[in-house]
């Protein structure tokens, strides 16, 4: 067991993290800048696809997701039973509120309050990139979550695994049913294509090299790989930002706004989902240590995975990938100020019951 508490709780937010906004914004302004110079070279991007995944983004989504996967121990989810009220309340946030409440969300604000604003043809197609974001729990900065709040390390890591595992099995039939009631044609081959390249395949991959490497080389051989991959996956998620910006830029020209409109939603439902995952925990009883990161893992997203997915659903080009990024955008500094809010009500959690 300290090996799995020593592999959680020490991850500290980094300078790249600390910063994702202001890089994915000069990563708008630059691939806006590049789509306009070099529009050849993205339309041969493009036009790099088989069975309607484009290679280019499968290789950069790999870089991105595998390294965060080597970190999960599927060990730990023995240890699920320890915290089983922390566990529920978050698997009840992350699997039968956030998802709807995202979908209800996307509907008010961009189908009907922001609609006059937004280009009438790729609304249902953000509503759709929301509803891809928040079907994935978050993998990899949760860790970074919990440890800025002295959380479980143990509860943590073994909710992490236990929704990995759930993911396998829960994000397709989800988002088929969230966006069969938004009105979206669901390309059901393409999805379960998604839910196979971008987690059953990773998982199964991360979890043999991780096995492999703790049998020949032990935690060290493990930390050397991920201190070498780290680098990479930053370097794939940027790419990966400039290309879906190089073609959104004509978009994005002719109405700035519409960032800024469809970051409301998802502000709003982070909020929201962190709250009633901390206010359950209270009325349960769950101690503050396990509170605090439950609040976290059912406020974040796997984003990551939603960017793939929507590429590789709806095209570089469309409104659901736009939508993605944006979730990207606001991450950071969206999950600082829930991280800073559960520290300051400590007080309030340890008090009496209401």
């Amino acid at each position: 067991m300290a090996t799995l508490a020593s592999e959680a709780q020490r991850p500290g937010i980094g300078t790249f993290e600390r910063y994702l906004s202001v890089w994915v914004a000069l990563c708008i302004v630059a691939g806006i800048g590049l789509g306009h110079l070099l529009p050849g070279a993205f339309a041969a991007i493009a036009a790099a696809e088989v069975a309607r995944v484009n290679l280019v983004v499968a290789g950069l989504i790999w870089l991105m997701i595998v390294p965060m996967l080597l970190k999960i121990d599927f060990g730990s989810l023995g240890s699920v039973r320890q915290h089983w009220k922390g566990v529920g309340v978050t698997l009840f946030v992350n699997w039968a509120v956030k998802p709807f409440s995202m979908a209800a969300l996307g509907t008010f604000f961009l189908g009907w309050l922001f609609a006059p604003l937004l280009p009438a043809g790729e609304i249902p197609s953000y509503i759709a990139g929301l509803i891809l974001l928040a079907a994935a729990p978050c993998t990899a900065m949760v860790f970074v979550w919990s440890n800025l709040c002295d959380g479980e390390p143990t509860y943590t890591l073994s909710q992490v695994a236990l929704n990995d595992v759930l993911m396998v099995f829960l994000f397709a039939p989800l988002v088929g049913l969230l966006l069969g009631v938004a009105s979206v044609t669901v390309p059901w081959d393409t999805l379960l294509l998604s839910v196979a390249l971008y987690i059953v395949v990773p998982v199964i991959a991360a979890q043999v090299v991780r096995r492999v490497l703790l049998a020949s080389g032990g935690q060290a051989a493990l930390d050397r790989l991920l201190a070498t991959l780290g680098p990479l996956s930053l370097v794939a998620l940027l790419a990966t930002l400039v290309l879906l910006f190089g073609f959104q830029g004509e978009q994005i020209l002719a109405q700035p706004a519409v960032i800024a409109l469809i970051a409301v939603p998802i502000l709003i439902q982070v909020y929201l989902n962190a709250g009633i995952a901390y206010w359950l925990s209270k009325r349960l009883g769950v101690a503050w240590c396990v509170a605090a990161p439950a609040a976290l893992i059912g406020a974040s997203n796997f984003f990551e995975l939603a960017v793939a997915a929507a590429i590789s659903l709806f095209g570089l080009k469309s409104g659901a990938a736009l939508a993605t990024v944006v979730g990207v955008l606001v991450e950071v500094p969206v999950m600082l100020s829930v991280v800073a809010i559960v520290k300051r009500t400590r007080g309030w959690y340890e008090g009496a019951s209401a």
